[in-house]
């Protein structure tokens, strides 16, 4: 059985290395904005549950080729439904077509539709205005015709995975929790050195680390679209569940997380809190010069503030000489990750990075920036 995590352009090898922790490898090589592989429905489970970097989860129904409507309804009709589909709900059908005789997406998409009826002889509601996070989403079906091939997919997460449950208080410009997770695993911190955020915003990249270091699935409080299907097995996840309470670590590293903003320190606090992490990290309110970092060697990751939309009358030059001469001062040798809009920005830091990775962050453009903290 065949499934495709999608992620963020960029962030592929990532999701590449989460799966490969669960046994998991990748149908093709390359491919962007999301990796296919094989996996049982137990591993669909277990990706929708454990994985930090990824999207969404949508499992392959079939392929076939369709040069006319009629052999599309009729080819598509002939796909297991009614495993996946629960009759009370409605259905949302994307499509994309490229270089295909088929390139009409609506009417596409009422083909689709037809034989999805046929295959479980009752009409089935479509839903037309589908938006993309609402609170309970309808059941989404992606279909892409490519060179006459048509891919059938069943969404089987519902809202996006970044969607963890715990960050209803928010800051401006807030950060995605799957980008938060991405960073700290792209920066390669261990889980168990300590770990400084002096731009923490409403607490992501914190929170995000606290769940890592104590082993706690970032789906474990939130439903999935899986959970609404007939086949839906509730045993196995019962136990997917108790197996990942168990393996929690000890003990904790010191993640410290602070912001010159108060009300960003408050919405951080009560966001750990309803992560279940309050314990895992020191918060304070406080300007990057004043930041107090254990001696222990550890991991600098932050977002600093870009100056596009939150502060784009405000020159950041001064901030970023300041943040290169604070890591330069008190966290030599430490490692450093961070997104970054501007290259001058980082030249006023005056810390060397690798080439890094090409990202979007709300609509920005950013790179996600590795290197080491060197000594005067």
């Amino acid at each position: 059985m065949k499934h495709f995590a999608i992620c963020q352009p960029g962030l592929e090898p990532l999701v590449l290395q989460e799966l490969e922790r669960f046994g998991l490898s990748p149908c093709r090589s390359e491919e962007t904005g999301g990796i296919e592989f094989e996996g049982t429905l137990i591993d669909l489970y277990r990706c929708n549950l454990h994985l930090r970097t990824a999207s969404r989860i949508l499992i392959r129904l079939g392929s076939f080729y369709a040069a006319g409507f009629p052999e599309l309804r009729r080819k598509a009709s002939h796909h297991p439904w009614e495993e996946y589909l629960s009759p009370d709900k409605p259905v949302a059908i994307r499509v994309t077509c490229h270089q295909s005789r088929l390139y009409h997406q609506r009417a596409v998409a009422e083909r689709v539709a037809g034989a999805i009826s046929d295959r479980l002889k009752h009409p089935v509601r479509i839903e037309r205005n589908r938006e993309e996070d609402q609170a309970n989403p309808s059941q989404l079906i992606l279909v892409r015709l490519e060179k006459d091939l048509c891919v059938l997919s069943i969404d089987t997460s519902g809202e996006l995975l970044h969607r963890r449950g715990y960050r209803l208080a928010t800051t401006r410009a807030p950060l995605r929790e799957t980008l938060a997770a991405a960073m700290l695993l792209a920066s390669g911190w261990n889980g168990t050195s300590p770990l400084l955020d002096p731009f923490c915003g409403s607490g992501t990249i914190a929170i995000e680390a606290a769940l890592m270091a104590r082993q706690i699935p970032p789906g474990r409080s939130r439903h999935f679209a899986f959970m609404d299907w007939p086949n839906f097995d509730q045993r196995t996840w019962d136990e997917l569940l108790s197996e990942s309470s168990r393996g929690h670590k000890t003990p904790l590293p010191g993640i410290l997380a602070s912001d010159r903003d108060a009300g960003a320190i408050r919405a951080a606090q009560d966001n750990a809190e309803r992560a279940g992490v309050t314990d895992c990290i020191e918060f304070s309110c406080r300007a990057v010069s004043s930041i107090e970092p254990p001696p222990d060697r550890g991991w600098v990751v932050t977002n600093p503030p870009y100056g596009v939309r939150t502060e784009s009358n405000k020159d950041l030059r001064n901030l970023y000489a300041q943040l290169g001469k604070v890591l330069r001062s008190k966290c030599p040798g430490w490692q450093v990750t961070l997104l970054c809009s501007s290259l001058q920005l980082i030249h006023n830091a005056g810390l060397k990075f690798d080439e890094g990775i090409p990202l979007m962050n709300g609509g920005i453009k950013v790179k996600l920036l590795r290197g080491t903290v060197k000594c005067f």
